[in-house]
């Protein structure tokens, strides 16, 4: 089962078919994705469900449905194990961006927290779980899939807010601050915690 989230409502994907209750279900093969988006963004419904026969092909077989944009991002702790988040669109957010061209995603993320908060020796610890959200730019729905890596640094520096991509803070936070932000984060920044 995969969860893919349009603003903080999940599309599951899944192999099982349930009694609808707060939710629809939908056959992933002949679903229109598009539409799926607008009925979760105009109704109450909780949740929508595309179901296919094969776990195996689920995932594959959904990202045909849009464009892909594939994104890194870092999951940072410094010394104290704090956190590091930035605050962009009025929401508590961790840094992440697009790759660039043949750009490894290892790469990738480290570059863009660099670009994004203005730390320094950034080290990768282990990869962390991969998130999928539905985003409209230019009037269509793309699928973006973001790489997210747990890393650490030691860096004690100045923070510099990226702010030509809306980012107006850059903060540590110890557990206390994490929660508080988590209450106006994203559904896929509270999975990775």
């Amino acid at each position: 089962m995969y969860k893919v989230f349009v603003n903080d409502k999940p599309i599951v994907l899944t192999t099982v078919v349930e009694k609808e209750k707060g939710f629809k279900n939908y056959f992933l093969k002949t679903v229109d994705l598009n539409k799926v988006v607008k009925e979760l963004n105009k109704t109450n419904l909780n949740e929508i469900r595309l179901i296919h026969k094969d776990e195996e092909k689920l995932l594959k077989k959904f990202l045909k449905k849009l464009p892909n944009v594939v994104a890194g991002g870092g999951k940072v702790y410094n010394d104290k194990g704090e956190i590091l988040f930035i605050y962009r669109n009025d929401k508590w957010d961790l840094p992440k961006g697009k790759t660039e061209k043949k750009e490894p995603i290892e790469l990738t993320a480290i570059r863009e927290v660099e670009e994004e908060t203005g730390i320094k020796d950034l080290e990768i610890v282990k990869p962390l779980e991969t998130t999928y959200h539905i985003f409209r730019r230019n009037g269509r729905n793309k699928i973006k899939i973001t790489y997210w890596f747990e890393m650490k640094s030691s860096y004690n520096g100045i923070l510099v807010p990226q702010e030509d991509e809306g980012i107006t803070q850059v903060v540590w936070l110890d557990e206390i601050g994490t929660q508080k932000a988590l209450e106006n984060s994203y559904a896929n920044i509270k999975l990775l915690m």
